[in-house]
């Protein structure tokens, strides 16, 4: 585990559990993962306290150590703090200790603090949560239950609420079939409590065993009848087997508890993955009745509608819910023209789109009239309506340059595009967009040397920007000069975006022209599983045929060219090799 990822989880772990949000649906199928609330905090006994006089020699100590702290001196405050901690077995300086333990990324540091502290303050709640979180990290499974039973017994009368907390510590182990015996193991001792059935369910699910999830879960719910979550999970493990039962279930607890939300959203959702559009509507019109400032549900309200080609009524109905919810006439405008882009009705939403005249949606909703001119082929048209367009801030002028930029390169006109940009650079010097757009349009035109003067620009500019090393090699790479260089370009580039299968491709290539073909094909195959993209494929299928494995290229290349027949690369590199 890397030391960021180790402090993320300290943090976190503090929480021990999310808090409950309102479901905020969207048009989609999938039910939401909920995530009980965490319980109101156990009072914390008196603070017991050794009776030890503050001499000057451990006075001294107490300084030094936070001195090293804040001064970064990570090993001289770890060691002093845990001596302090282990020779006055102060709970206060524990706690001390074990916090500075948890910020240095030292996992066995970190659990021997938190031990000591948990030693010294018996009674706090948060030692033996975080010890036993962080043996979980570490795979000490049998330590971890230890503790966690530890939290049980200190705190019966909240047991419910911790096994929801203790949840997603055992969600969050890699190897779900081990959480889920430790889930079981701590359950077992509260055989009459729905929320240790509840947390047995999910982890049984999340193990793939459906069946105990489902026996477990109905447990939790013939012990606890009102209570959301069994419904929700039960429901989701029955949809798989037969939708219409997992729908049933939901519909019945509905009818006697009206109010539930979540399992509400669950509902519509599922109604709406069936294709029941009219029921998935009805359930949507009461969430949003019930939350009419949530323009969220009203737009899923009014897409339902389309889907059932009632754009009228799609329209009234949103046109209402948003007035009700106090937005202004340019928002409604602007969802408005929303509405009718998904109904493929592009004239219409233009005149929405167009009749916003202010407010927070002016800018996006000429950029959709933008883009909706040039799908309709008014490229004129809509380069006009971008040049009128009125930026408030420098970054939204400079994505108006790239806008235009991008439809004359859509249109094939290349050198016009790159005068756009090098305009746009003239007045807006400092947006690293537009140094790289520019060398790419340079580069396209032949403009050689200006794109590598707007490349090393950028390189200065902003060190880390890989594309930028990327696409200097890569053009270098392509006009087979200066090929040492190069690959030392699009490796640099490599290093910062090690996971960029585009940059992965430039390396492979950099490699094939300089002649380490073993090399070239290991790096092409790694950028081609990470993307099946065509380009790879056709740089790939060369370096094979180079090598003199030219089945397997041609393969590769017609498997690639069924998937994606106009793709141009592809079709020139076959042509040269196979006429």
């Amino acid at each position: 585990m890397d030391m960021n990822s180790f402090k993320y989880l300290t943090i976190a772990t503090l929480l021990l559990a999310g808090c409950a949000q309102t479901p905020q649906p969207v048009v989609s199928a999938q039910p939401e993962r909920v995530v009980p609330a965490a319980p109101e905090p156990k009072a914390e006994p008196a603070l017991v306290l050794p009776n030890i006089a503050l001499s000057a020699p451990l006075l001294y100590e107490m300084l030094l150590t936070e001195f090293a702290s804040q001064r970064g001196h990570s090993e001289l405050a770890l060691d002093g703090s845990a001596d302090i901690a282990q020779k006055t077995r102060d709970p206060r300086l524990a706690k001390r200790a074990a916090q500075l333990a948890l910020q240095s990324g030292d996992m066995n540091r970190a659990i021997a603090a938190l031990g000591l502290w948990r030693e010294t303050e018996p009674g706090a709640a948060m030692p033996p949560r975080l010890l036993a979180s962080l043996l979980l990290r570490g795979g000490r499974l049998d330590e971890a239950s230890v503790e966690l039973a530890r939290v049980l017994k200190a705190d019966p009368s909240h047991a419910g609420e911790i096994f929801l907390q203790i949840h997603p510590l055992l969600a969050a182990y890699p190897d779900g079939i081990a959480a889920l015996g430790l889930a079981r193991e701590l359950a077992s001792g509260y055989p009459n409590l729905a929320e240790a059935h509840w947390m047995v369910a999910q982890l049984a699910q999340k193990a793939g065993d459906e069946q105990l999830a489902l026996d477990e879960v109905r447990e939790a719910h013939s012990q606890k009848p009102d209570w959301d979550f069994p419904v929700m999970l039960e429901a989701s493990l029955l949809v798989k087997r037969d939708p219409k039962q997992g729908l049933e279930l939901l519909r019945r607890y509905l009818f006697s508890h009206p109010q539930a939300k979540g399992v509400r959203v669950q509902y519509a959702r599922w109604l709406l993955e069936q294709q029941q559009y009219k029921e998935a509507r009805e359930e949507f019109q009461l969430l949003s009745n019930e939350n009419p400032n949530s323009v969220e549900l009203a737009f899923a309200v009014a897409l339902i509608s389309l889907q059932i080609k009632d754009l009228p009524g799609a329209e009234a109905q949103l046109r209402q819910a948003l007035v009700q919810g106090g937005k202004g006439p340019d928002s409604v405008e602007y969802y408005l023209g929303q509405l009718n882009e998904s109904g493929e009705n592009e004239t219409g939403a233009i005149a929405h789109y167009r009749g916003v005249k202010g407010g927070e949606y002016l800018y996006a909703a000429q950029l959709r009239v933008v883009y909706l001119l040039n799908k309709q082929g008014k490229l004129e048209e809509a380069i006009q309506y971008v040049r009128k367009m009125q930026a408030s801030t420098d970054q939204q002028r400079a994505q108006l340059v790239l806008t235009e930029a991008q439809l004359l390169r859509d249109a094939q006109k290349f050198s016009q595009a790159y005068e756009v940009l090098r305009h746009g650079l003239e007045k807006l010097p400092a947006h690293p967009e537009l140094f790289y757009e520019a060398a790419m349009m340079a580069d396209k035109i032949g403009k050689y040397p200006a794109s590598e003067k707007l490349l090393r620009k950028l390189i200065k500019m902003k060190p880390d920007y890989a594309h930028a090393y990327n696409a200097l090699g890569y053009s270098l790479l392509e006009r087979k000069v200066r090929l040492k260089e190069a690959l030392a370009l699009v490796e640099k580039a490599l290093l910062l975006a090690p996971q960029d299968p585009a940059i992965m491709d430039s390396v492979g290539w950099g490699y094939y022209r300089n002649g380490k073909l073993d090399d070239a094909i290991a790096m092409l195959r790694r950028a081609f599983t990470a993307n099946p993209d065509p380009e790879i494929a056709a740089h790939l299928g060369e370096v094979l045929w180079a090598r003199g494995d030219k089945d397997e290229a041609l393969k590769l290349w017609q498997d690639s060219l069924k998937a994606h027949p106009d793709n141009a690369p592809l079709q020139a590199v076959m042509k040269r090799f196979v006429p």
